[in-house]
């Protein structure tokens, strides 16, 4: 089947390269046009496991070609549009500038029975607002959210736990629903849920995924914040609640918090949502949720200083990652790179090293000092803080090894990750994120 794919972002361009890895023709349409200009390369403009090899398929095939141009979209049977739904400044609301830019664009090139399937996080109510000017041109709107987790997104998106689509009533509705079914057939067949809901439900069904995520997260860190002044262990805590099957484990891991270009602002426009349709009270345990995640980076800040006595300043600190999460280069509202910034603010020589985002927090940090080797921006540091969860710096970085490098003997573990007796045995001070 022809598909087109609005927006080559971090979404798009994984749908659009996963969607011709199975056997479609797909058309990515962006107005970016480095960013085209590198997909149409084989280059993909940003770091994602597994993307680079399925984009240069795609376009050796001739399934997959690129282009600034909209009206390369026409004669596609499903649109797909995933640009994004940043926060508005100055406030906690979603900014639907892309999205309504994206759909006027798109609709001089829309024929009758096309569908637009939106996938963009969007507010509740969006797709009902966008579905009579996409119907004015007789094509069918859907919302067909994603569930895509970063350094898995390629995996998720040929192989999704579930997939969604939010379709209007009667005949339109079926003949969209089944076009999807036909779009997602491999996943299908292999038994992924296809659930069909109204629109407003497809829309929630994604934010209320992230504000649980994020809830369950914030959770643990209340009670790190706890066992920080009751001298428990969070990570045993964590073990324990673990094993009740109505919880699980996952998600329950302590540390400085939640980042990216999800999580913080979907729960932020979801509140501001419920404001707007009275029902602000039904989420306003979300603010909580939020403030929560960013004293958790306040800490591992305060840690650090605890470690060297109570004063950074002129200290030499090593930050291991910049990205929200390994396997990653999106430093999107990072955790651990608003660590390193705060630190610098407190007169600290910050020497960040990341295996992928180093390039991304540059420019957006410049007065930071990066080093791409490890053991490079260990020399000489007074104290070290993980902030994200590679596996050079929690399973291949030996204490020993770390300590033959480093000046002092401060370790601020801000995920967790490391094991805190050899770090000790090492003859290092060790600090958890609510570990005695």
């Amino acid at each position: 089947m022809r598909l087109s794919v609005i927006g080559c972002g971090y979404l798009g361009a994984v749908h659009a390269a996963a969607m011709a890895s199975i056997g479609h023709e797909v058309v990515g349409i962006d107005v970016d046009e480095r960013k085209i200009a590198s997909l149409a390369a084989g280059e993909a403009p940003f770091f994602e496991p597994g993307l680079s090899e399925i984009l240069s398929e795609g376009i050796a095939s001739g399934r997959l070609s690129f282009s600034t141009d909209f009206a390369a979209a026409a004669g596609a049977a499903v649109h797909f549009v995933g640009v994004g739904t940043p926060q508005v400044k100055g406030g906690y609301a979603a900014d639907l500038t892309y999205v309504n830019a994206a759909v006027d664009a798109l609709l001089p090139h829309l024929s009758e029975g096309d569908i637009v399937a939106g996938k963009s996080t969007v507010p509740v109510g969006t797709a009902a607002s966008l579905a009579p000017r996409v119907s004015a041109t007789g094509a069918t709107l859907v919302w067909n959210p994603e569930f895509l987790r970063e350094g898995f997104a390629v995996q998720d998106t040929i192989d999704p736990d579930r997939l969604v689509a939010g379709v209007p009533a009667g005949d339109e509705g079926e003949r969209a629903t089944q076009v999807l079914r036909e779009v997602y057939h491999p996943s299908i067949a292999k038994g992924t849920p296809f659930i069909v809901t109204d629109y407003a439900t497809a829309e929630l069904v994604k934010v209320s995924a992230n504000a649980f995520l994020a809830t369950k997260i914030s959770f643990i860190n209340a009670m790190a914040e706890i066992a920080e002044v009751a001298g428990a262990d969070v990570t045993m805590l964590a073990d324990a609640i673990g094993h009740d099957a109505r919880i699980g484990r996952r998600f329950l891991g302590a540390g400085i918090g939640f980042g990216g270009g999800c999580l913080p602002k979907d729960i932020r426009a979801f509140s501001a949502r419920a404001e707007e349709l009275g029902r602000g009270e039904s989420v306003a345990f979300l603010r909580e949720v939020d403030e929560i995640n960013m004293r958790r980076r306040e800490r591992a800040v305060q840690l650090v200083q605890e470690g060297l006595g109570g004063e950074v300043y002129g200290k030499k600190v090593t930050v291991l990652g910049a990205a929200f999460k390994p396997h990653s280069d999106d430093i999107r509202d990072s955790p651990g790179l608003d660590v390193a910034v705060r630190l610098h603010g407190l007169g600290a020589n910050v020497t960040l090293t990341d295996p992928e985002a180093i390039e991304n927090a540059r420019r957006q940090h410049p007065q930071l000092t990066y080093v791409a080797d490890r053991d490079e921006a260990l020399t000489g540091a007074d104290a070290v803080i993980l902030v994200t969860e590679w596996d050079e710096y929690r399973r291949e970085l030996a204490p020993e090894h770390a300590a033959s490098l480093a000046t002092g003997r401060v370790v601020v573990d801000g995920r967790n990750a490391l094991d805190p007796a050899a770090w000790r045995a090492a003859g290092w001070t060790y600090y958890g994120m609510g570990r005695p």
